[in-house]
């Protein structure tokens, strides 16, 4: 595992300087501003290690230049949604990453038009990234922009929303949590593997994969919202039961989500075994997603 979490801040450097790319200056706007705050260090990058590992997964060749360029999209996206979650009319919470919030740093119109210039931004990254043809290029605009809206990350927020004080199945809540956070890990790993020209067979592996790890995911934020502290975690504790939010904790209670979480990384790694390419990276990822402490 210490191999593989030096490969990632490897790659998490490498994915910090696409993004401080990424973002033009805004003359007479603090916009640029607010949006670097959004994407600043600090995040796990599981979304663009997963776009590397997925590549890697079906190809034997170990780079492309369109990585850098489709780890930027996916983590403007995820900043987009961030930012967004944490205004007032949303989850409204003040701390992320263990700093202020953007519409705390900044104010909330700036917050807001942030998340929009930053989701727009993920798009025109994918129009633009190079060595691929317009066929993939189409690809992974389609992938990123399903997973990302009213059939992924955006409807799953709705639903989100909307159980706060609300009782749902475990039924429910998975299905909702396969919106709001399982999507746009699912296209993380798809989108690598699309550049890394996968076959139908190896695509429909690595999809039941991310399935599996992006709930393993969530779980495993829901373990931590009441066992780690709010210094550990990098936002407030205990926000989600602070809300009345419903959890796989409140709904299994703390060992048995920590079971749930334990056989669907089991789960992942079994969809692995169908490739044939090296898998390693996504077995270390799906580890860690499961173990980790924040």
């Amino acid at each position: 595992m210490s191999v593989f979490l030096d490969h990632a801040r490897a790659l998490r450097a490498r994915i910090d300087q696409a993004l401080e790319q990424a973002v033009p200056d805004t003359p007479g706007s603090q916009l640029a501003e607010a949006m670097r705050y959004a994407l600043a260090g600090g995040g796990k990058r599981i979304r663009p290690l997963l776009l590397f590992a997925g590549f890697r997964a079906v190809r034997k060749t170990a780079d492309h230049p369109a990585l850098d360029t489709a780890a930027a999209a996916l983590e403007a996206m995820h900043a987009y949604s961030l930012v967004h979650d944490d205004l007032p009319a949303m989850d409204d919470d003040e701390l992320r990453r263990g700093k202020p919030t953007c519409h705390i740093a900044f104010d909330e119109a700036l917050a807001i038009l942030t998340g929009d210039a930053l989701q727009t931004l993920a798009f025109e990254l994918l129009c633009e990234t190079p060595g691929l043809d317009d066929t993939i290029r189409l690809a992974l605009v389609r992938t990123l922009a399903r997973a990302s809206g009213l059939k992924g990350m955006v409807v799953g927020q709705a639903i989100d929303l909307a159980a706060v004080d609300t009782q749902p199945n475990t039924a429910e809540l998975e299905h909702m949590h396969r919106c709001k956070t399982g999507a746009l890990i699912d296209a993380s790993v798809r989108m690598g593997a699309l550049i890394g020209g996968a076959s139908e067979s190896e695509l429909a592996a690595l999809a039941q994969y991310s399935r599996a790890l992006g709930l393993a995911f969530q779980v495993q934020d829901d373990i931590l919202d009441v066992t780690a502290d709010t210094g550990t975690l990098g936002k407030r504790q205990g926000a989600d039961e602070a809300r009345n939010k419903p959890t796989y904790v409140s709904l299994l209670g703390l060992e048995e989500a920590r079971r749930r979480a334990q056989a669907l990384y089991l789960e992942a790694l079994e969809a692995l075994d169908a490739l044939t390419g090296d898998a390693g990276e996504l077995r270390l990822i799906a580890q860690y997603v499961v173990e980790r402490e924040h």
